[in-house]
């Protein structure tokens, strides 16, 4: 239906739907869970101590079709062999871009 924002108000509908927005609000509030400690407890923060916890992870030597880019010190397969430096270091792919 299409609506005709020039045609004068009714006084009486807005006071009423700002009634029932009135109530909307305060019921939606009602239903909300505002326990704050509760919703912190889920999340970590940066820096935080870590001392007592154990970290297991399991480490793999490097395979011999691995090398050591010069540049940027990650493991990376042989396929990501660009060069190899006028020191005869190997340097990947991404870093030779």
């Amino acid at each position: 239906m299409a609506q005709d924002y020039d045609s004068p108000r009714n006084k009486d509908e807005d006071e009423e739907s700002l009634q029932e927005l009135g109530k909307g609000s305060q019921n939606s509030s009602e239903e909300i869970d505002d326990d704050e400690n509760a919703i912190a407890e889920d999340y970590e923060l940066p820096g935080a101590d870590l001392s007592n916890e154990d970290a297991s992870v399991t480490v793999i030597p490097m395979q011999g079709d691995e090398f050591i880019c010069s540049q940027c010190f990650l493991v990376k397969h042989r396929s990501q062999l660009a060069y190899m430096d006028e020191n005869g270091q190997p340097v990947c792919k991404e870093c030779a871009a």
